[in-house]
């Protein structure tokens, strides 16, 4: 058997939940979703007076995301060895150049780079927003994640009300308001990355002066429970891919099935998205402390395939019954947002810069490319169908039951 070495640190960890950084970080992830949601909700916007398509449409989207997202891994890499406090209120600096270049773009290609600098803002915050949450969260984590996450949801869910009462009577150069919560939103990263610091600070000191090594032989257990791990993040991956799929479906085509199937102006379409966003940020908060209570995997679950029925009846309800719909279809599968986040931080303890990234970033950007695929289809073959395709994304969360169980977690890293 071989031998590895492993380091053990023997300072203790604060176990007090710090409310007020929590409170903070997660009205930045509100205002940093805010700004990213900017992007879809000028879509109505940027097809009446530019004539996109919805691949166009669909590439916006893409380029968003994927800069957003499949970054997030590389940046959670690096700030997991090398924490980086200042990389947040740098980040955010990145959006509001974008957030400028978005109100002024007069092409479709200054909309893609300026949707790039958004992205790459976005990708900046995320890792490390989320190890703040987590470095806050003393033995809370569910609740903590969820108040984080519930922050971002609900940026996103001011996208449709944001289209409907600035992006719509103002047009195209009613963003540069957004520049106003840009600017906010480096202020109060400046306050975070300080305490962040001191953090830092506190941990390694004791890190200096209170550590040996030992040594840890691998048995045939260990590399099992590694396999396990390695399946278990793949399949989390997935299954958060698949719900990306579905959640771009609704936030970026949904309106215009409405206001094709249901006949409303473009206005009282973006309600559905945001009752839709709006009712997920709810079951986002709720997601963590039900998690912590009855298991993450039994939320995961529950999340998908409680949704799934009530998702295929969508595209066959009339305009009154799709609002009740969308409410509990974005409560239910929104549950888990926060929850996956922590189920993968404990799959892999002490990589949480890397597991966020994998979760929150790769796995959601991956999205982006559906956001691309599920335009082109709109193009091909309709709104309707493409539609009831996204409906069937959630049958997907069957293969949760191939997840184990948050006490096998346990167990395997006991």
């Amino acid at each position: 058997m071989q031998a590895q070495k492993v380091r053990l640190d023997t300072a203790t960890t604060e176990s007090s939940t710090v409310y007020p950084i929590l409170f903070i970080i997660g009205l930045v992830h509100l205002l940093n979703d805010a700004l990213q949601s900017v992007v879809p909700a000028l879509f109505p916007v940027l097809q009446n007076s530019m004539g996109l398509t919805f691949t166009q449409l669909g590439l916006i989207a893409f380029a968003l995301n994927a800069t957003s997202s499949l970054i997030q891994p590389v940046v959670g890499i690096i700030t997991d060895k090398r924490p980086s406090p200042y990389a947040l209120p740098i980040g955010l600096t990145f959006s509001l150049f974008g957030i400028i270049g978005l109100a002024l773009a007069p092409s479709f290609w200054v909309i893609i780079i300026s949707v790039l600098f958004i992205g790459l803002g976005s990708a900046a915050f995320h890792p490390e927003g989320s190890r703040v949450a987590y470095m806050a969260a003393g033995n809370r984590r569910g609740l903590a994640q969820s108040i984080y996450q519930v922050g971002g949801n609900s940026g996103q869910a001011l996208a449709p009300l944001m289209a409907a009462y600035i992006l719509l009577p103002l047009g195209q150069k009613g963003v540069l308001w957004f520049t106003i919560v840009a600017a906010a939103a480096v202020i109060l990263l400046l306050y975070i990355a300080a305490w962040y610091k001191q953090q830092v600070a506190n941990t390694n000191r004791p890190l200096k002066q209170k550590k040996k090594t030992i040594k840890v032989k691998s048995t045939g257990k260990s590399i099992g429970n590694r396999r396990i791990i390695t399946f278990s993040i793949c399949l989390l991956i997935f299954l958060v891919f698949a719900r990306s799929w579905f959640h771009a479906g609704i936030t970026n085509f949904y309106a215009f099935y409405a206001i094709e199937n249901y006949g409303i102006p473009i206005a009282d379409s973006q309600i559905y998205i945001f009752v839709f966003l709006g009712a997920g940020a709810v079951g986002t908060f709720f997601g963590g402390p039900l998690a912590d209570r009855f298991g993450k995997r039994l939320v995961i679950s529950l999340s998908m395939l409680g949704s799934a029925p009530l998702a295929l009846l969508l595209p066959f309800v009339g305009p009154t019954l799709a609002y009740l719909l969308v409410a509990i279809i974005g409560f239910i599968i929104l549950s888990s947002f926060s929850v996956t986040v922590v189920y993968a931080q404990e799959l892999v303890p002490g990589r949480i810069g890397l597991v966020s990234g994998l979760i929150v970033g790769l796995a959601f950007g991956m999205g982006a490319v559906g956001s691309v695929a599920l335009g082109v289809l709109a193009d091909w073959l309709g709104l309707t169908n493409t539609i009831i395709f996204t409906v069937c994304l959630p049958f997907i969360g069957l293969l949760t039951f191939f997840l184990p169980s948050d006490q096998r977690v346990r167990e395997m890293h006991n």
